[in-house]
C-alpha cells in the first residue's frame, strides 16, 4: 500500500492533469449538438492530434524506469491514433455523400 501512494505522491501533477483532461473532455463531448457532431470532427482530429504530441512528449520527458507513465503515455498515443484515422474516414465518408455522381 505505501508503494502506491508513493507513486501516486511522485506522479501527483501528472494524474492531475490527466483528470482535468477526462473532465475537460466529458463537458466538451457533452455539450455537442448530435447535429454537429460530424462537423465537428475535424477539430476532434486536431485536438487527438494535440494529445498525440502531448503524450509523446511527456514520454520523452518521462524516467526510463517509471513504467506508469510510459505506459499511461503509449495507451494515449495510440487512443489518439486511432481517433485520428477514425476521425478522417468519418469526415471522407460524409464529404463523399455530397459529391454529386458524374454519370
Amino acid at each position: 500500500m505505501s508503494n502506491l501512494i508513493d507513486l501516486f505522491s511522485s506522479n501527483q501533477d501528472l494524474i492531475f492533469i490527466l483528470i482535468l483532461a477526462i473532465f475537460l473532455g466529458v463537458e466538451l463531448i457533452k455539450n455537442i449538438p448530435a447535429v454537429l457532431h460530424t462537423p465537428l470532427m475535424s477539430g476532434a482530429n486536431a485536438l487527438s492530434g494535440v494529445v498525440v504530441v502531448g503524450a509523446i512528449l511527456v514520454m520523452l520527458n518521462a524516467d526510463p524506469n517509471n513504467y506508469l507513465i510510459l505506459g499511461l503515455g503509449f495507451v494515449a498515443v495510440v487512443l489518439g491514433i486511432v481517433n485520428v484515422v477514425g476521425g478522417f474516414a468519418v469526415t471522407g465518408r460524409m464529404l463523399n455523400m455530397f459529391k454529386k455522381n458524374g454519370k
